[in-house]
């Protein structure tokens, strides 16, 4: 065991785990954050993502030890009491369905917007291709990234 320091949603932390502990069970069993959830543990489906430093990486499969920078997990996008949107473009176009992978849905989608805030339909479909979805709420949530889109530019130019 040995301290290891992490930034997660501007607060730093310091837990004594194992550096090889996947970054996943540090976020849930140690600081107590949920949105990032555990599906395949290979990496592979997408509901562990979260955002290292602008980039959405998948938590189950990240050592704690390589670990730089800041990492965003769903419960950091919403600031001052108010959702992110994405996260109320999600509830307005009802894109989830059980709602299991949406953590990973909406994280990818924030990455997507970060580096690139007016995708196309192609670049959206592309980007979201690694988020699976058991529901099969693809078009809700292809949906729910546009709704995302339009209210921020529109938000944008009102000011």
């Amino acid at each position: 065991m040995s301290i290891v320091k992490l930034r997660v949603n501007g607060t730093t932390h310091e837990v004594d785990v194992d550096p090889s502990t996947p970054l996943l069970y540090v976020l849930r069993n140690d600081l107590d954050l949920h949105g990032p959830r555990f599906g395949c543990g290979l990496g592979q489906c997408g509901v562990c993502t979260v955002i290292m430093d602008g980039v959405a990486i998948r938590s189950c499969i990240t050592p704690v030890a390589a670990v730089r920078g800041e990492i965003t997990t769903l419960e950091g996008l919403a600031k001052n009491g108010k959702l992110h949107p994405l996260q109320q473009a999600w509830i307005e176009e009802q894109a989830a369905q059980c709602g299991y992978c949406q953590n990973g849905q909406i994280m990818t989608a924030k990455a997507l917007l970060d580096r690139n805030p007016n995708p196309t339909d192609a670049e959206i479909r592309e980007a979201m291709e690694g988020a699976l979805c058991r529901c099969m709420t693809y078009y809700r949530v292809q949906s729910a990234i546009r709704h995302a889109v339009r209210e921020t530019n529109a938000a944008g130019e009102a000011r």
